[in-house]
């Protein structure tokens, strides 16, 4: 098992890198999680125990702030994480419709949130901040307002043909 080791150092590189850069400082602890998130997309289980022992805290600390802030997930989401407002607004202006027509297109419901193939993952937020623009709905970080059901399909159509194209090398 010489290999096993190289294995977990090149699972952890971008980790070890982001540790470095913020000098395993630990009162840095959330902008490393932060950024270990944006590497990631989420936070594993391994790679917690990893910076609590790299930053030399106990794990449960780590835990508790990853599990603390609600900017943190713990479980893998998609390449494009689709968050529909449901506060008051929103919801009546129809965001409860943007939610259902989104989960029956991906074949997901309210305890299913990621596609099978690691590209979707659904939120429903309790809000977005841009009531004058309900139902709000955004996609990584674009926001898109006033969507309908017609729009949000569109929406998705437009990410899965982009997603669909080879992608081109700059010479």
């Amino acid at each position: 098992m010489i290999t096993e080791p190289n294995k977990n150092l090149r699972q952890f590189q971008q980790v070890i890198e982001i540790i470095e850069r913020n000098n395993h400082d630990r009162a840095r602890l959330i902008p490393i999680l932060q950024q270990i998130q944006d590497a990631y997309r989420f936070l594993p289980p391994q790679v917690l125990t990893y910076v609590a022992t790299a930053l030399d805290m106990p794990v449960a600390e780590v835990y508790g702030v990853a599990t603390f802030y609600a900017h943190f997930s713990l479980e893998a989401k998609g390449k494009y994480v689709v968050k529909v407002c449901d506060g008051t607004a929103c919801h009546v202006k129809g965001s409860s419709k943007l939610l259902d027509a989104l989960y029956k297109k991906l074949r997901l419901n309210p305890e299913k949130h990621t596609t099978d193939d690691m590209m979707f993952t659904i939120e429903a937020v309790s809000c977005l901040g841009a009531c004058g623009l309900a139902p709000v709905m955004v996609v990584n970080e674009k926001v898109y307002g006033e969507v309908n059901s017609k729009r949000c399909d569109e929406i998705i159509n437009a990410i899965v043909e982009l997603e669909s194209q080879p992608e081109t090398v700059n010479e």
